[in-house]
Order: C-alpha cells, then structure tokens, then sequence
C-alpha cells in the first residue's frame, strides 16, 4: 500500500439517510470537477440489485465502483478495502467520494479509512450528511439511530429538497442542526441539489468521533456477505432477476430485466405511483421514450434520461411495517415489460 501514492489522496464521504439527495449532489459536484482531476466514486447501497452505479453516466475521468448488498461500515468493510486499494493502485484518482447506503452508519467507514491498511494512504476529509427538512416530521425516521448518528458524526451538513420543503420545514432543520454538539462547521442550503466545490476542497481532514457502532451494525458485521456484485449477463428476457434483503427496519426489493424488454414509460410511472409514499424507489428502464432514470423520495418521481443500456433495473426500499405492500412489485412490472 505505501507505495500506491506518494501524496495521500483526498477522500470525501457523503452520509445521509434514504432519499435525501445524496447522489445528486455528488452529480452536482462531478458537473465542478477540474478538468485536470480524475475521480473515483464508490457507491454503496442496502439492495441487492446494485441501481446507484447505473445512475452516472460514463465518463473517461470518472471511475463509478458500485457496492450493492449491504452497508460498508459492518457487511461490506472488508469488501470496501479490496476495491479501494484497487481503485488506487489502478485508476490512480486524484480524489475519492465515498456514498454509504442511506441505512450506513458512519463509524465502521471511519475506523477502516483511519486503520492501518489506509492511514499513509488517504486522508480523509470533513464528512457531509445530507438531511431533508421534511423528514424532521417523519417520527420513523427521526427516531432511527443511524438517523440520528448520521447527522451527528458529520461535520457539515447540506440542506437539501430545499424547493420541496416549507419555510417553517427549513426553519426547523437549521434549528435541528443548531442544536448539535459539537456545532457543525457549515451548514448550506443546497438549491436543487447543488453544492459548491469550494466547500469540498476547503474542508479539512475530519473530526475524530467517540460514537460507536450501534448494537444492530455490529451484529450485521459479525455475517459479512459477498453477495450483490455486479452482474455479467442479464437474465434471459422475459424472466426478471428478483433480489430481496432485510435488516436494520428495511427490506428491499431488487429487480433486474434483460435490456431489450421495453416498458411504456406513462404505465411504468403509473404503476410506481401506486406503492406507498415511504417507499424509496430508484430505476433504470429501457421505455418506449428511450432509456429513462427513475428517482422517488417522500413520493415525488422524477425522470431523466440515462445512458445505461445494461439492463432495466429497480430498487424498492420500505420499511418492514409496510413491505407487505411490496410482494407484488415483480408481477405488476412483468405484465407492463414489451418484448
């Protein structure tokens, strides 16, 4: 390992908890790259199927390392220090951001990025949660202690869905944060999800942290698990891949398609529409209108194009109170694909 760089490299992480923005503001940060820069993002999430790596597009000074399956700080640790130290002897980046799953506690990261394979290695920066006021008023999720201890152990905190909350929301959540100990060293608003570069490059390394790893991570560490890599071929048309996985209050659901099933892309929209508004849905599809990224928080759906042409592919998150709610997402889907 020591003789990977003779610099450390920065790394960045990026906390927050399900459906608070922290992919599009990592997007909004790609968009300020110095053209001299080479980046490696690694991508971490709690299903199984592996959607967040399909939603960046592919560039040349960009290296995208999914790590479906799990969390890094306790199932994935080990399988998160084989990818960094390849990423480094490999793609040499001149910077890495690291995004946990939404249900990732901090702490086992930290104690892996700050451990010996990797403290000559990388120099790890402020850490920055995101938080979406409207979520204050979510007592699930106000309540959950990977919640709590995201925003606690961060040292900046970015406001995110600020066009999506209310003046008394935005209010609330500075008052949330303000309460924090120690107090944070920046809190920004982050109007559609853009963060200024200048406020990652200034940042300084990060404050060390006496929280521990909760009771229900360290007994999740103790089962590490390789499952969930990317797969090399789709699954034959006409036949999804379906992955589900369970823990931490949350199960998850995770479909795969062969790329040359087409869906209508109204009816898809539809169709999603109807799952609960806690449900946190991200998707890649290949639609009737071309190749479409599907994103749903606090039950707002937004739409883009995609440059994916892998596979279609969905990740639906709820928690376990409403799950039930989620059996039949396979076969509402199967009827709209159009071979």
């Amino acid at each position: 390992m020591a003789g990977l760089a003779k610099l450390k490299t920065p790394v960045h992480i990026i906390t927050g908890f399900l459906g608070s923005g922290k992919t599009t503001l990592i997007h909004s940060l790609i968009e300020q790259k110095p053209v001299d820069e080479k980046w490696a993002i690694l991508v971490n999430e709690f299903g199984q199927i592996g959607i967040d790596q399909a939603m960046f597009d592919a560039r040349d000074d960009i290296v995208i390392k999914g790590l479906p399956g799990g969390c890094l700080c306790c199932q994935l640790a080990f399988v998160l220090q084989a990818a960094l130290v390849n990423l480094l002897a490999r793609s040499k980046p001149d910077r890495v951001i690291i995004e946990p799953s939404g249900l990732g506690h901090p702490a086992g990261l930290l104690d892996l990025l700050r451990g010996e394979a990797f403290h000559e290695v990388v120099d790890v920066h402020d850490i920055i949660a995101t938080l979406d006021p409207r979520r204050l008023e979510d007592t699930r999720a106000r309540q959950h202690e990977t919640f709590r201890d995201q925003l606690d152990m961060a040292d900046a905190i970015a406001l995110t869905m600020i066009d999506q909350s209310t003046p008394e929301q935005l209010n609330a959540a500075h008052d949330f944060v303000a309460k924090r100990w120690p107090p944070r060293k920046w809190v920004h608003e982050a109007q559609q999800g853009e963060l200024p570069f200048a406020l990652l490059t200034q940042s300084g390394s990060a404050e060390a942290s006496n929280k521990d790893m909760p009771i229900s991570h360290q007994q999740l560490a103790a089962t590490p698990s390789l499952e969930g890599t990317f797969f090399d071929f789709p699954p034959p048309p006409g036949k999804p891949q379906c992955e589900t996985g369970t823990a931490l209050g949350y199960t998850s659901t995770g479909l795969r398609w062969h790329p040359s099933e087409r869906f209508e892309l109204d009816r898809l929209a539809a169709c999603l529409g109807e799952l609960p508004r806690e449900a946190r849905i991200k998707g890649v599809f290949h639609t009737d209108n071309g190749w479409k990224r599907l994103n749903r928080a606090e039950g707002t759906l937004s739409v883009e194009s995609s440059a994916w042409r892998q596979d279609s592919r969905l990740e639906v998150i709820l928690p376990d109170t409403l799950a039930h709610q989620n059996v039949d997402i396979e076969a509402r889907l199967l009827l709209l694909a159009m071979l």
